[in-house]
């Protein structure tokens, strides 16, 4: 007994299993079925045969016509068993055209069309009992009915042969233009790669070595202290870059042991910074929020490049970075008042802000920058806390 509560999902299933002799579409079956009973009906109005007989062809007829897509060979032979009636000659025109249709141009095809001419040939015989041009007749119009119906089908296997083509072909461009698309983007990676490690790494490299031997000879401990703080900013950048190139040049996510920064590596820029010389006040919770891994690297993100753009932009400038649990909402908030001017200024990228809303979109939360009324500078991000998201 079926359960009346099942899914739904076998039953097109099992339709199309007892389709599949009609290509699996119920049009085809309901055509097949008028094409049978259009036939049978001619024959049994147009015949010159005795009634016991008719009915004989129409029994065998019918079955044939029906599966016909199944088994071409079956109209074919219904043709020759009917041959003496007025069956015949209806049902040799739906076989040459179901031969054709499915076989295509083949000896196969020559074989059918050559036994259905000769069959319907003794119909023709007795329909034109008595007549002066009979045998001119039946010489030519078997011929042409046979090469007509033929001629059709052929034409219906060739279109469904080049729709069949064209589609193949369109589909082999697409996969060709992916292919090839997949190739430049990742040509393309591995030549940012290689620009990343020639200049970026060359510099930061020297910067640490740099560092390292300030923090050795420093004439004063400041100077060591702050030296050793630009070695280890310079070291996590290696490590860092290190891992943007792997995933650039080898598609992989990072294997380092830290891991990516995250929400509990803000404390270790605020040290930094502070270590640094920077003017800087953190007002952080004593137990940090749960968040997702997009959110913690967001955040951390955030945080560092405004304090790098401040450090740029607003030297010595007293900073305050916030973080904030509200209403379900993690708020990170960095800002600055105005800075001292210099006489030169370090030159940016351009895309440090671009950077921000990126990741902060991608982590499903809201960034807002924009100057203060001491003429500062804030930048704001909140961010959904108990999500899911996933950022690349």
């Amino acid at each position: 007994m079926e359960n009346p509560g099942a899914a739904p999902g076998p039953a097109p299933t099992r339709r199309r299993r007892w389709l599949a002799w009609w290509d699996g579409r119920f049009r085809s079956l309901c055509f097949d079925l008028l094409v049978t009973a259009m036939v049978l009906q001619g024959v049994s109005v147009h015949h010159a045969a005795p009634t016991l007989l008719v009915v004989c062809a129409l029994a065998v007829c019918a079955p044939a016509l029906l599966l016909r897509r199944r088994f071409p060979w079956l109209p074919v032979a219904a043709t020759v068993l009917v041959a003496f009636t007025g069956a015949a000659s209806w049902v040799s025109c739906v076989a040459g055209y179901t031969a054709a249709r499915r076989w295509g141009p083949c000896r196969r095809l020559w074989i059918a069309g050559s036994v259905l001419v000769f069959a319907i040939i003794p119909g023709y015989y007795r329909g034109l009992a008595g007549s002066a041009d009979r045998l001119a007749y039946i010489a030519v119009v078997p011929l042409l009915a046979v090469a007509a119906s033929a001629l059709l089908g052929l034409w219906v296997f060739q279109r469904g042969a080049l729709l069949s083509s064209l589609r193949d072909r369109a589909e082999q461009a697409e996969r060709e233009r992916d292919l090839l698309a997949e190739r430049a983007v990742e040509a393309e990676r591995r030549r940012i790669a290689r620009e990343m490690h020639d200049v970026v790494a060359h510099r930061v490299s020297v910067i640490a070595l740099q560092a390292g031997g300030l923090s050795v000879s420093a004439p004063d401990e400041r100077t060591a202290e702050i030296a050793e703080v630009i070695r280890h900013s310079s070291a996590s950048a290696l490590s860092e870059l290190r891992d943007v190139l792997k995933v650039l040049r080898d598609d992989q996510p990072p294997a380092s042991s830290s891991g990516p920064p995250a929400l509990d590596g803000i404390a270790t820029l605020v040290d930094d910074a502070t270590t640094a010389g920077a003017n800087l006040r953190a007002d952080l919770p004593d137990s940090l929020p749960q968040v997702s891994g997009a959110v913690g690297r967001a955040a951390y993100r955030v945080v560092q490049e405004a304090l790098t753009n401040a450090a740029k932009h607003a030297p010595h400038a007293a900073i305050r970075i916030s973080l904030e649990v509200a209403q379900d909402q993690l708020q990170v908030t960095v800002a600055n008042r105005r800075g001292a001017v210099r006489g030169t200024a370090v030159p940016g990228s351009g895309y440090g802000l671009i950077g921000m809303r990126e990741r902060v979109t991608l982590a499903g939360g809201t960034l807002r920058t924009g100057g203060t009324d001491d003429g500062g500078y804030r930048v704001r991000a909140v961010f959904p806390l108990g999500t899911d998201e996933v950022a690349a």
